[in-house]
């Protein structure tokens, strides 16, 4: 009941103008760093380990810009469930779509690999920007609580994107594949592996980090090109992606040297313009010594 009520509240909301809920997110913030002091703990300690060249003024002042960054990613992710198609377009930018559409050309199927950096929730609306001839599969895991998965799944394929269950990608693949339809599928390549896939370390933000490899896994599998996301917050709503050419042959790389790629590119994104990552997610909860093989035979884990 809860849930239902949580959802129509949020429907309502989400029909505020922007300019009205940033106001809303002003008082959030406030809220969440000052009284709620929502992981305040984690997101210090994360900074302090991936910038401890930084002093410790530089790091409260990311720490404060990457507060008010989540508060206005939460209004704008639900202001996108009633987002018409022109003002999406007009706040998130795809500068080079033609990275991709070359590819689509030559008839080869593409994967985008991207981070929790910026406003990944607005990357779902590049369906705007692509033939309705290809797919566009969103890789996401569902929410325990059947309400606020519909949620959403609602806002993430409001813009031609088709959510899809992470479990259920590669049959989604090989259906496309059977019927010679190409696909944009787009992966988060930076959440946290649980016990069971400690499979590949490296450094990360100057941690020993497990990262996924279902990306290279994919990619090498179905002999897919992979290109990266990189995202500027121009202003306060305001996004431009840009799609960087990461691999054309990732049958041709070493394995292991795709999901290097990739996360090496992410990071440099994130020193960039660190505050635009999620510094609250609890990234580094694992050690290697929970995991004996690490990365002793590759072969095994690709």
């Amino acid at each position: 009941m809860l849930s239902r009520i949580l959802y129509g509240f949020l429907w309502l909301y989400s029909w505020l103008p922007l300019q009205i809920q940033y106001f809303f997110s002003d008082i959030c913030y406030l809220i969440l760093y000052y009284v709620i002091r929502y992981r305040r703990r984690v997101v210090r300690i994360n900074l302090e380990n991936a910038f401890p060249e930084k002093s410790q003024a530089e790091r409260l002042e990311i720490e404060k810009k990457y507060y008010r960054h989540l508060c206005d990613l939460f209004v704008e992710m639900y202001r996108m469930w009633h987002m018409s198609a022109r003002e999406i377009r007009e706040r998130c930018v795809f500068t080079n779509p033609e990275v991709i559409q070359r590819y689509f050309e030559q008839g080869r199927s593409v994967v985008a690999v991207l981070g929790h950096y910026g406003n990944w929730e607005w990357m779902a609306s590049y369906g705007l920007w692509m033939s309705d001839d290809v797919d566009f599969f969103t890789l996401y895991k569902p929410l325990h609580d059947p309400v606020a998965d519909r949620v959403m799944r609602s806002i993430r394929s409001r813009f031609k994107a088709k959510p899809v269950p992470r479990q259920d990608i590669l049959r989604r693949i090989v259906e496309n594949k059977r019927e010679n339809r190409l696909f944009l599928a787009a992966f988060i390549g930076d959440q946290t592996p649980n016990k069971s896939n400690l499979n590949f370390w490296m450094q990360f933000l100057n941690q020993d980090t497990p990262v996924l490899v279902g990306t290279e896994k994919i990619a090498r599998k179905f002999d897919l090109p992979v290109v990266s996301l990189r995202v500027r917050k121009i202003r306060r709503g305001y996004y431009e992606v840009d799609f960087v050419d990461l691999c054309a042959d990732p049958q041709q790389l070493e394995s292991g040297e795709l999901t290097r790629m990739h996360t090496r590119m992410l990071e440099r994104f994130i020193r960039e313009i660190p505050e635009l990552w999620l510094w609250s997610h609890k990234r580094w909860k694992h050690s290697r010594d929970e995991n004996n093989r690490g990365n002793q035979d590759l072969k095994n884990v690709f």
